[in-house]
């Protein structure tokens, strides 16, 4: 998950439970602001009314009588004035039952005991309880409007701002890691932004790319220049061994060790041509401007390893979406990579097994080319290490140096050819070339007569059997 995503993801989770707990708490804070402000009015009216004692006298209310009692039409509010005892306690606030012509009600109550010429008197200023709490739907209501609005724009805000601290880290990574090709020989132009851990980490990540070219071109300088001067020797070896081979004196014994010194030159050779052709692809002293049809390319390859076919009994079966043409390709490089991939299917097949060659062309989506064997397959914790250079999978002894499938990924990755590989032991290998959009597409129809050609019969020749 993409870390815009996870952000975005916290922003509103967190933004959501922010107003489950405020819409659990809203009517406990709202009947707690509605009581607190009920209180304030008590305190405001019982002023009121010790203001109007202060001024006209306790007589305004009392008139002769000995206590003094009024509450308004509906009952909702009421002032009492009667004498208290000797002792005079704090002002007190609670929620009492008071009978008002025969009804009980619950009133908020606040109770102030004074001094009046040498008299106490209780004061006591009422507020029934439902009109305290009348209010406290619609200000609930204002205040979860309220609150979805303040929520949703600071999530707007919140995404917006986010989008904007991580679009250097974007940047970062197209330009760094997606849209750069190994050995990254493009220029690399630092990410313009203000924050320190960004470009901390384009610097990081350009310096260490930057180590990584200069690596491995100096890994492939060695393997070039090594394969260019052990070419002079072992060709001079090569040559002495051919003529020490042409005496007639020489024993059988020492022809017999030459030839096996010969064997070892020979494999030696082999190694540094093929060390030689990964210097050059990676070199890029290959051109890609070729253009042929798949089904020619598949044909030259079988017919280089037909005898093969025929030695092993293997069954060989083409099966191939029309006629594919590839483009923008070398061609002697895309035949290497087959050629690789069909001989090691070949090389570890079983006896009498098979090989398939199918292939998806799917429109709008990359085009792939599919090898499938029957042979004995790569253990799962090897597969990841077969394109390394001089890695061989211990499959069958003393076969191949370790470089064939190191030059397919080369070639592959030359290309931008994507490989994937799955493999099961005993049951065979599945290699899968996904090529680039617009580097295959479907040529001009043969027809059905021409879908079967002179090449396919000649590939169904190979292991005796007709195309299946």
């Amino acid at each position: 998950m993409k870390l815009f995503t996870k952000l975005t993801l916290f922003i509103t989770l967190s933004k959501l439970a922010i107003v489950i707990l405020f819409v659990w708490l809203l009517p406990f804070l709202v009947n707690r602001v509605a009581y607190q402000y009920n209180d304030y009015y008590l305190n405001e009216q019982k002023k009121k009314a010790m203001e109007v004692i202060r001024q006209n006298g306790i007589e305004a209310y009392l008139q002769g009588e000995p206590s003094y009692g009024s509450y308004t039409m509906l009952k909702e509010e009421y002032i009492s004035l009667e004498p208290a005892g000797r002792v005079i306690v704090p002002d007190t606030i609670a929620t009492l039952r008071r009978v008002v012509e025969k009804d009980t009600l619950t009133y908020r109550v606040l109770s102030h005991t004074f001094n009046y010429n040498n008299n106490r008197y209780m004061l006591e200023v009422g507020k029934t309880t439902a009109t305290i709490g009348q209010y406290n739907q619609p200000l609930q209501r204002v205040a979860l409007y309220v609150l979805i609005g303040l929520i949703v724009s600071t999530i707007v805000i919140d995404l917006v701002f986010t989008r904007l601290l991580l679009r250097p880290l974007g940047v970062i990574i197209r330009n760094r890691l997606l849209n750069t090709r190994f050995p990254f020989r493009e220029t690399m132009r630092p990410v313009q932004t203000s924050t320190t851990d960004f470009r901390y980490l384009d610097d990081s990540l350009t310096e260490l790319m930057g180590k990584i070219r200069e690596a491995f071109e100096k890994e492939r300088e060695f393997t070039s220049n090594a394969s260019h001067e052990l070419m002079t020797p072992v060709s001079i070896l090569q040559s002495k061994m051919e003529n020490l081979m042409m005496e007639e004196t020489l024993p059988e014994v020492l022809q017999k060790r030459v030839m096996d010194m010969m064997k070892t030159l020979n494999r030696l050779k082999k190694i540094i041509h093929s060390l030689l052709l990964i210097s050059r692809i990676e070199n890029d002293q290959f051109p890609k401007a070729d253009s042929f049809p798949l089904r020619t390319l598949l044909q030259e390859v079988v017919d280089e390893l037909g005898h093969r076919l025929q030695e092993q009994r293997l069954h060989f079966n083409l099966q191939l979406s029309g006629n594919v043409i590839l483009r923008g390709l070398n061609h002697d490089l895309i035949f290497q990579l087959i050629y690789n991939l069909l001989n090691n299917a070949i090389r570890y097949n079983k006896p009498a097994g098979s090989i398939i060659v199918y292939d998806q062309l799917i429109p709008e989506k990359p085009y792939r080319l599919l090898i499938k064997d029957t042979g004995i397959g790569i253990p799962e914790n090897e597969i990841d290490a077969i394109f390394n250079r001089f890695k061989k999978v211990e499959r069958k002894e003393n076969e191949g140096y370790g470089l064939g499938l190191c030059i397919v990924r080369t070639i592959a990755r030359y290309h931008g050819i994507k490989i994937e590989v799955a493999s099961s032991v005993g049951v065979g290998t599945l290699f899968t070339l996904i090529f680039p959009e617009g580097m295959a597409a479907a040529g001009p129809d043969p027809g059905q007569e021409a879908s079967l050609s002179e090449g396919d019969r000649a590939l169904g020749a190979y292991n005796g059997f007709s195309k299946f």
